[in-house]
């Protein structure tokens, strides 16, 4: 088995970068969704709810701003947040700090209601357990191309029985991983504890639950049934549809393309 992908979300919710290397760091992958878009309350955009969140491209600048970009909206430069400390989420001690007030002016004309762009300025801060990594979410999202293409052969002989047309395979960036690794079974990773990918060693905390965001195409911002039909008709229980598993690095180093990936 190898690492076959590496991605991050410098924004979350927005487009993802795929990397030939990353560092690993207490909290999850180097720039991996340090920023997020909140309303005025400091509660995160959710996808469902603005999908045009995914057409959003940021790329972080060397000074430690972004380059932000999206389809029918003019590209900003964002210089690195300076300003005033919020609260975020529903805990008073989770803070992070505004960007500038041309970012958010640029999000609230891409989403049509008023938006901050905040920036999670030191991820030890956070009044949480080391299971959350950068902003709301848990440190590293690994999937499996072969578990990837079971859930498509599901998808597509679920089509053919409904006589629906056959859709195109799911596209691994609808599941919003950090790693993506080649050579497993299908759902392997389902009974790992640990895992070592190159010289990094992982406690798989938990099976990671899809919500509704997984219908939007990242490309098109169009919404489907899939993956969330099929899953629930092959993946369901306790309620809650399951895809990939949640990662906490025990040690610190780099990760890169190519790596070798060892179940403890």
């Amino acid at each position: 088995m190898k690492l076959a992908e590496i991605r991050t979300y410098p924004i979350k919710s927005t487009r993802g970068i795929s990397r030939s290397s990353a560092q690993v760091l207490p909290w999850g992958l180097d720039g991996d969704r340090r920023w997020a878009v909140v309303n005025p309350l400091g509660e995160a955009f959710w996808v469902g709810e603005h999908p045009r969140l995914l057409s959003v491209s940021a790329a972080e600048t060397s000074d430690g701003g972004l380059h932000l970009s999206a389809r029918g909206m003019d590209e900003l430069n964002v210089p690195p947040a300076t300003g005033d400390t919020i609260p975020i989420g529903s805990a008073a001690l989770d803070r992070a700090v505004l960007a500038h007030a041309d970012a958010h002016g640029w999000f609230t004309r891409l989403l049509g209601e008023p938006a901050r762009l905040i920036w999670l300025d030191d991820p030890r801060d956070r009044a949480s357990t080391e299971e959350k990594g950068g902003l709301w979410d848990g440190p590293l999202l690994l999937v499996s191309r072969s578990s990837l293409q079971r859930l498509d052969d599901w998808i597509t002989e679920g089509a053919m029985e409904r006589r629906e047309h056959l859709p195109e395979p799911l596209d691994v960036t609808r599941f919003r991983p950090n790693a993506v690794i080649d050579g497993a079974e299908p759902f392997a990773e389902d009974t790992w504890t640990s895992v070592r990918i190159g010289e990094i060693d992982f406690r798989v905390s938990e099976l990671c639950d899809r919500c509704a965001a997984t219908l939007w195409d990242p490309d098109t911002q169009a919404r489907g049934k899939e993956p969330l039909r099929t899953l629930a008709e092959h993946r369901r229980w306790d309620g809650k549809t399951w895809f990939g598993i949640r990662l906490v690095p025990r040690n610190l180093g780099e990760l890169r393309v190519g790596d070798g990936v060892r179940p403890g």
